[in-house]
């Protein structure tokens, strides 16, 4: 069957338009993005989690006239505007869109535009929320095994240890008040969530024997029901430094898990080094990296076993295919971070079956009854007994239901104003009209 799309004509295709739709639940945002054409073709890309929609919009002025094939000189054109965490997200959102118009317009999926696949399927790993109890904790990663899960995450951390009298070292400057009115465990955790807007190595925390001993009873339980069969990686080990790290990965050393997450800010590249050749577990981060650029120092210095970019901030499918064909080169494999809507979620799905190293890719709504009628796709249900079947549909393969869309708009700002507060979140409805953001405002130039 010939799929090319003799409605489109490539070469004249145009950008005359994009526009924002805001989903989510609870304190989960989603700013998905239609980009318009003058042949009616439209791309569907995703704003990440939490970053404002404003990132992609004030791309719209450089877009508009362009042809949206021209992924590759388009990004060089707008990835100035982006950065570290969710600053990236607007770049990358709109790549998204642009490879799946580029798509469009030739009848090809968006991997064929990345170079073709390694995979009809893609292994994904699936979240699981933080539970106090140990066992509650290894039923609900057993029920994920029952759902067909072959690869599992859960987080761990020094939460843990704080439920304990002399779990944790800690400064008595962070919220002194509660410190005086709370009891000890008590003031423990409200020293650990005062201390999350500091850095790691600067928080002065540290675990003790103690800690680190309940930690390791919280994993073994877990272990105990789950088994040795199943990965489990793990996440959310607290703002502590290099050493209380490494002694801490020591002692879960013997339960094997598939590796530890984001342990220390990417951005100390020499500690990543130091504290990979410390223990015998696999580490791994860059969710909060953009561009290959920012993933080289970590590769090339040997310094962390696995990359775990986000692809919507690391620079979108083409970008992170190419991070991880060079991580690659120096035998490091590629996970994939992802915390969006499903229409984020093919874009990883894309990038993940053009990347040869690639070994599996998060999902984290997997409890979320209402995820998969956000799109149309070629299977029912997404994720099918622990994969996502590769689409043959140009583009990203999906449509947006658009009466789904509707019903989950959400622009609650709550879980990052403050309990209570709000801010100026932009559009409020289901993309509305965004004239306003049509002329250019500054000069772009980067070179003088």
């Amino acid at each position: 069957m010939d799929k090319y799309n003799k409605n489109s004509n490539p070469s004249k295709l145009k950008i005359t338009d994009m526009r924002i739709a805001i989903v989510g639940h609870d304190n989960w945002r989603w700013p998905i993005i239609k980009i318009h054409t003058n042949q009616g073709l439209i791309g569907l890309g995703e704003v990440r989690d939490g970053a404002s929609a404003r990132y992609a919009l004030m791309l719209k002025s450089r877009l508009l006239g362009e042809n949206p094939c021209n992924v590759e000189k388009l990004f060089r054109k707008i990835k100035q505007f982006g950065g570290h965490g969710r600053l990236g997200g607007g770049v990358c959102g709109v790549e998204m869109a642009l490879m799946d118009l580029a798509g469009k317009a030739y009848g090809v999926p968006a991997y064929i535009i990345a170079g073709g696949k390694y995979r009809d399927q893609i292994r994904v790993y699936s979240d699981t929320p933080s539970k106090k109890d140990p066992v509650e904790m290894g039923n609900s990663l057993k029920e994920r095994m029952d759902r067909g899960f072959s690869y599992l995450k859960m987080d761990i951390g020094i939460w843990i240890a704080a439920e304990i009298d002399g779990g944790i070292i800690f400064p008595n400057d962070y919220h002194e008040t509660q410190i005086q009115e709370g009891s000890t465990g008590g003031s423990q955790k409200s020293m650990i969530n005062e201390s999350q807007n500091v850095m790691h190595p600067f928080t002065g925390i540290q675990l003790t024997e103690k800690g680190i001993k309940e930690i390791s009873e919280y994993v073994k339980t877990v272990r105990d029901i789950v088994g040795y069969e199943i990965p489990i990686a793990t996440d959310h080990f607290g703002h502590i430094g290099l050493e209380s790290c490494i002694r801490l990965g020591k002692e879960l050393d013997k339960y094997s898990l598939a590796w530890y997450e984001d342990m220390i800010p990417w951005q100390y590249t020499q500690q990543w080094k130091q504290l990979k050749n410390s223990v015998d577990t696999p580490v791994c981060t860059g969710e909060d990296i953009y561009l290959l650029d920012g993933f080289k120092p970590l590769i090339d210095n040997d310094a962390v076993s696995i990359i775990h970019p986000d692809l919507a901030t690391s620079g979108g499918i083409l970008e992170t295919k190419r991070i991880g064909d060079y991580a690659q080169e120096k035998g490091i494999p590629m996970a994939l971070h992802q915390a969006g809507s499903p229409v984020v979620a093919m874009a990883n799905v894309h990038c993940a079956a053009a990347t040869e190293g690639f070994i599996a890719l998060e999902m984290h709504s997997v409890d979320n009854p209402w995820w998969d009628d956000l799109v149309n796709g070629e299977t029912e249900k997404i994720i099918n007994n622990g994969f996502v079947k590769v689409p043959e549909s140009p583009g990203l393969g999906i449509t947006l239901n658009e009466d789904a869309v509707e019903k989950y708009l959400n622009t609650n700002a709550s879980g990052f104003a403050g309990k209570g507060k709000s801010m100026d979140i932009y559009p409020t409805g289901a993309f509305e009209s965004t004239d306003e953001w049509d002329k250019l405002d500054s000069h772009d130039r980067t070179w003088s």
